[in-house]
Order: C-alpha cells, then sequence, then structure tokens
C-alpha cells in the first residue's frame, strides 16, 4: 500500500520551481522598467522575453527532473 503523505515531486524539484519562479517573476519586473514608451525598447522586448523564457526552462526542468530519493 502507498503511503497517502508523500509529495508529487521532491525537495529538488520544489527548490528548481522557486527559482523558476523567481527568474519569472525578474523577467516581468525587467519588462515594466523600460523607460520607452509602451515598453518598446531593449528591456521591454529583448531582455525581459529572453529572461522569461529561462525562466519557463527552468520550470519545466523542475517537473521532468527526476528526484534520486523518489526513484
Amino acid at each position: 500500500m502507498e503511503n497517502k503523505n508523500e509529495f508529487a515531486f521532491g525537495r529538488k524539484n520544489y527548490l528548481f520551481m522557486i527559482v523558476g519562479l523567481v527568474v519569472l517573476a525578474i523577467g516581468f519586473i525587467i519588462m515594466t522598467l523600460d523607460a520607452e514608451p509602451y515598453g518598446e525598447g531593449f528591456m521591454g522586448i529583448t531582455l525581459g522575453p529572453i529572461i522569461l523564457v529561462i525562466g519557463f526552462i527552468i520550470e519545466f526542468f523542475a517537473i521532468m527532473v527526476k528526484d534520486r530519493k523518489k526513484a
């Protein structure tokens, strides 16, 4: 019988998820800090979205990585 108090992911997964969420938040904040109107400068169109993509990659990795303790 399975232990019902077990989480779906391990500690490593949750740490990566938190890091990914922080990176996503930083990406959105960078996009709002652009001085150009409507966020059409370098920070709003280039740097912010690149940081967001990195954050989503970290989140994908956090979901897909297998925790060694859970295996």
